[in-house]
């Protein structure tokens, strides 16, 4: 990439509001392994790249409605020459720099072991919907089908997904089983 495309990254449109501090992870391994999923998520097609329209179809669907139209100025600084869309490494600078226009340099985030955990809780928290400690089938779901997949549209599949993390089957995911799970995963392509 250039060195003027940095100076393409665009603010937020008014329709996707305030920032949410989750969009940068203070722990960097956790917020890369994190991206890697989110760009897997976005690669509707699954061939490696994200494009402008993907990445509008999976906004969308997320409630953050952003037309192509919008998206294209920004994120075309960005694709190389030649290429339909964004690998993850284009994916990974232009996440960064947007990060870095809303929050300040990334030299300014602290790893530390209770960060680390606090982000994990976060995580958690975007999955316990009803803020009752647990994950339950229905609110797994419900996250799942707003991303678009499709495990999402089988409560029978979901709850087989929860039954696979539930170490004390009870039928739901505690934050202990969670980060349990968050700890072993392993994701395509990191």
């Amino acid at each position: 990439m250039e060195e003027g495309a940095k100076a393409d990254v665009r603010q937020p449109t008014q329709t996707l509001g305030r920032p949410s501090p989750s969009f940068r992870l203070r722990s960097e391994s956790l917020n890369a392994l994190r991206l890697r999923r989110v760009f897997d998520l976005f690669d509707h097609n699954g061939d490696g790249e994200i494009t402008v329209e993907e990445l509008s179809l999976a906004l969308d669907r997320l409630g953050l409605g952003s037309s192509p139209d919008e998206l294209r100025p920004t994120v075309a600084a960005y694709i190389p020459p030649g290429r339909a869309g964004l690998a993850f490494e284009e994916f990974e600078a232009l996440h960064r720099d947007l990060g870095d226009s809303l929050f300040g340099a990334s030299d300014a985030i602290d790893e530390t072991r209770g960060e680390g955990e606090e982000d994990m809780r976060e995580a958690f928290r975007v999955f316990d919907e009803d803020g009752d400690g647990f994950i339950s089938a229905s609110e797994l779901q419900g996250v799942l089908v707003k991303l678009g997949l499709a495990e999402g549209r089988s409560i029978v599949r979901v709850q087989e997904m929860i039954c696979s993390v539930d170490q004390n089957s009870d039928g739901r995911v505690d934050f202990g089983e969670f980060k349990h799970m968050m700890q072993g995963i392993t994701v395509r392509g990191a």
